[in-house]
């Protein structure tokens, strides 16, 4: 059984992943298991479960509020199986621990406000989660509430690591999308010599992938008060005029998203995306 992995907090941010999430696992079939982790206290939980507990009002109230959540969640999506988990220590290495365990389709995990992956980048967990974990993460920002996929955007650089994400979203979007491939022409090459490796990468994807409904921009670098902007803001138009309604990125070294993070890109604020973003694992 295929599944998501959803650290809960029980905020605004957790809560919304979750029903994202679950609108996401009833779509594609998985389950879903909700992972709690005490970090106030280093033995906190285990200490409340052992023979002779140590009082501490957080594990009880943790507790009952994710038996209330798991209610909820049951009765807002009955076919869609939500297991509670609950752990000890720094969310980011319990995130590893356990999907080094159990084979998981995705981490979902919620921003923190309306600025999108910026806030992502905020929160060093969810950062070194989206850098690190061998497992690709779903970031969903908090405003995006309901679950579209109409329109898929992938950031293209013809690069082999572009189809393994591709690949890797499969348990979750399946093959029934527009995807838009958006290239910027940071380097200024011919437009026929790109339309050229489009016809033949999309030939790949129809073939390896099972996508057959593709289109592709190829996005120039346009100047703005006599400065070009950056690949940021490049790609970020291109997401409002397709509407696109998820993105991918891949992490391989020479990714576009190692590009922006290298770049400082993130910290800017000039990567200010409010979709939802699929960041497919770490890629050699």
């Amino acid at each position: 059984m295929s599944k998501l992995l959803i650290p809960i907090d029980f905020s605004e941010f957790s809560e919304n992943a979750v029903r994202y999430a679950a609108q996401v696992a009833a779509d594609a079939g998985q389950e879903i298991d909700l992972v709690h982790v005490f970090s106030s206290h280093s033995n906190s939980y285990l200490n409340a479960q052992g023979d002779t507990p140590l009082t501490d009002p957080n594990v009880p109230e943790a507790e009952e509020n994710m038996k209330k959540a798991v209610e909820s969640l049951q009765k807002e999506f009955p076919s869609v199986t939500f297991n509670p988990i609950f752990r000890n220590g720094n969310l980011y290495d319990e995130i590893k621990e356990v999907t080094n365990a159990t084979p998981y389709d995705a981490v979902v995990m919620g921003t923190k406000g309306a600025s999108g992956l910026e806030a992502v980048f905020i929160g060093s967990n969810t950062y070194d989660t989206i850098l690190n974990t061998t497992t690709p993460v779903l970031a969903v920002p908090v405003d995006c509430t309901s679950y579209k996929h109409d329109t898929v955007g992938l950031l293209c650089n013809f690069k082999e690591a572009e189809l393994t994400a591709l690949q890797q979203a499969l348990p979750l979007f399946k093959t029934n999308y527009r995807l838009v491939l958006i290239h910027v022409n940071t380097n200024d090459r011919p437009i026929k010599d790109i339309d050229a490796q489009f016809k033949e990468w999309i030939n790949r994807i129809e073939s390896e992938i099972g996508i057959s409904d593709i289109s592709y921009i190829i996005k120039p670098q346009t100047l703005f008060m006599r400065q070009k902007e950056s690949v940021a803001q490049a790609i970020t138009s291109v997401l409002l005029d397709e509407q696109v309604e998820i993105l991918i990125l891949t992490k391989s070294k020479k990714s576009v998203f190692r590009q922006l993070t290298e770049s400082n890109v993130i910290k800017k604020m000039a990567f200010d995306i409010k979709i939802p973003t699929f960041f497919a694992r770490v890629l050699k």
